[in-house]
């Protein structure tokens, strides 16, 4: 039962699709649409790079049983060579060659070993160059993310923010705002678990702890984005029930065209607020 459980490939792919739809839908042409779009581009290929990862590599593994024959050979052939009495052209191997026969053929076993050691290593370090790449990249994109969430704050929302000229000028409603939040968390979980599939066939140690850092900053920035999700959502519950908060109206870039529409509510957001689209 415990084989079973593991994380499929195309799962994470169809949800990743789904997603770049929904985002696509809701927020046509913007840049977290088409950083979804690149998400998806990943896990497309994260199966064949995790396959990569976890298979073997043969001309390492050809080599390194040519060379364990070798050093089998080698170790049947000392001990036939001590434990007989040989003879060649009619005289016995004295203790002097024996020894010194028995000396070169330590060296050529420790030689063989070490150059054994050297491929399994290098086979590993091989894997392992392919899985931190891979992780690199997601690494790379969680932080792409959490660029596109960095402004989104709900104070902008409220009717008495001051903004200044360099303020970001928010053009989303309440709503708007809470979906888009929300697809960020949804991308960077999916980062997390796309990171997962490197490391589920190969479980070197520091594969696995690059893969764990993906996910702790993943998880990290999750809980500092639904921060900001659980304080619009007590914005929108003001709107919609008490109407003790007032939310301002999405500002244009134009400072004489927001000072104009900060002074209006949102009446439509109110019909919104009643309902958690997808």
């Amino acid at each position: 039962m415990a084989s079973d459980l593991h994380l499929r490939e195309q799962a994470i792919i169809d949800t990743v699709a789904a997603l770049d739809q929904r985002i696509s839908e809701r927020f046509p042409d913007s840049g977290l649409s088409k950083l979804c779009g690149q998400l998806l581009d990943v896990a497309e290929k994260s199966a064949v790079r995790a396959a990569g990862i976890g298979k073997s590599v043969w001309w390492i593994r050809i080599c390194g049983y040519m060379l364990a024959i070798l050093v089998v050979a080698l170790v049947v052939g000392m001990i036939w060579l001590i434990t007989h009495s040989v003879k060649f052209k009619d005289e016995a191997i004295g203790w002097t060659d024996l020894i010194s026969t028995f000396d070169a053929g330590t060296s050529a076993l420790i030689v063989l070993g070490a150059t054994i050691y050297f491929l399994i290593s290098l086979e590993i370090r091989i894997k392992r160059r392919r899985a931190l790449v891979a992780v690199h990249e997601l690494r790379s994109i969680a932080h792409v993310v959490d660029m596109h969430q960095l402004t989104k704050d709900p104070e902008r929302m409220l009717g008495n923010y001051q903004y200044t000229d360099h303020s970001p000028r928010e053009a989303m409603t309440p709503m708007q705002l809470n979906r888009y939040l929300d697809y960020c968390t949804e991308m960077l979980s999916l980062i997390g678990k796309i990171a997962a599939l490197y490391v589920q066939r190969f479980d070197d140690p520091m594969a696995v702890a690059a893969v764990s850092e993906v996910e702790q900053l993943t998880t990290g920035l999750s809980r500092k984005i639904w921060q900001k999700i659980v304080m619009l959502s007590q914005i929108i519950e003001f709107q919609s029930g008490q109407g003790n908060c007032i939310i301002a109206a999405p500002i244009p870039a134009d400072t004489a065209s927001a000072e104009k529409a900060s002074e209006k509510a949102l009446p439509e957001d109110d019909e919104l607020a009643q309902q958690r689209p997808n």
